[in-house]
């Protein structure tokens, strides 16, 4: 599903450019909810060490839509610190339904796609859009792309973190997504992070490994009211999404944060 994909990769990177900062280790849990329904729960792992960092997730659904399709995920991303950016090098997913299992996994070298695979293969459709070699270049996986990095040395949580875009690559799709400015705003986690967040809207375009007549296809490329809530990772330059709203034909989708716990990194001596 694309619209779990989207939530899961949770949005873009930034300009990736810069000094390494203070690293930190963030943990966070999500609850999904549509139409104020509850329907997912997930977790989410960030550590972000001096010359390495990892991220990792899960998710599955509640409620009452646990009881009619009960499905469950998982992502995780690990790559090098390089002069303040994050570089990809591997991305593995996997998604659990009652009917079937399919895994992802993408490696990637500065940028480029070195090597993927789905499996179980899924069947040929001859009215997706072919992913060519250019596609694979010049592109981030979802999970680093998760990552919000401001560039300069004034406060990143400002409109400037919202002015940028990204080229991602899923495993099975290529796609562009932009940021747009939206409104400065306070939020609270039930444990942990309570402060001032940056609202950006966000707008999705695909450009290859989708299928064009597609009603989600249609409905999120159409889409100008999808925002997304960031909050920073203190001591860096980085910021995470803390909630995601998708209005849908079927009500308002909302993923946020209950709880948005940061600390600097124990195996970082300088954030000590």
């Amino acid at each position: 599903m694309l619209l779990a994909s989207l939530c899961a990769g949770l949005v873009l990177s930034g300009a990736l450019a810069g000094a390494a900062h203070a690293q930190a280790r963030v943990d966070a849990q999500y609850e999904a909810t549509l139409a104020g329904i509850p329907i997912g729960r997930g977790s989410w792992t960030i550590d972000i060490g001096d010359d390495q960092y990892s991220a990792s997730a899960f998710g599955g659904t509640a409620g009452l839509l646990k009881a009619i399709a009960n499905s469950s995920g998982t992502g995780a991303a690990q790559g090098r610190v390089v002069n303040g950016a994050l570089v990809g090098t591997n991305y593995t997913a996997s998604t659990t339904t009652s009917k079937k299992t399919e895994a992802i996994h993408i490696v990637l070298n500065n940028g480029s796609v070195k090597e993927y695979g789905i499996d179980p293969t899924p069947p040929v459709d001859p009215d997706r859009v072919p992913v060519t070699d250019a596609h694979r270049k010049g592109v981030f996986d979802p999970m680093t792309a998760s990552l919000l990095r401001v560039p300069g040395t004034g406060d990143p949580l400002s409109p400037d973190a919202c002015r940028t875009s990204a080229a991602v690559f899923d495993g099975r799709m290529r796609y562009e997504l932009s940021l747009d400015y939206k409104r400065m705003s306070m939020v609270k986690a039930e444990k942990g992070y309570y402060g001032p967040a940056v609202v950006c809207a966000i707008y999705f375009k695909p450009i290859a490994g989708y299928i064009p007549d597609r009603p989600v296809i249609k409905y999120l490329s159409a889409a100008r009211n999808i925002e997304v809530t960031f909050v920073p990772i203190p001591g860096t330059r980085f910021l995470v999404p803390f909630r995601m709203v998708v209005p849908t034909p079927f009500g308002t989708g909302v993923l946020e944060a209950t709880q948005f716990i940061t600390q600097a990194n124990p195996k970082n001596p300088k954030t000590q």
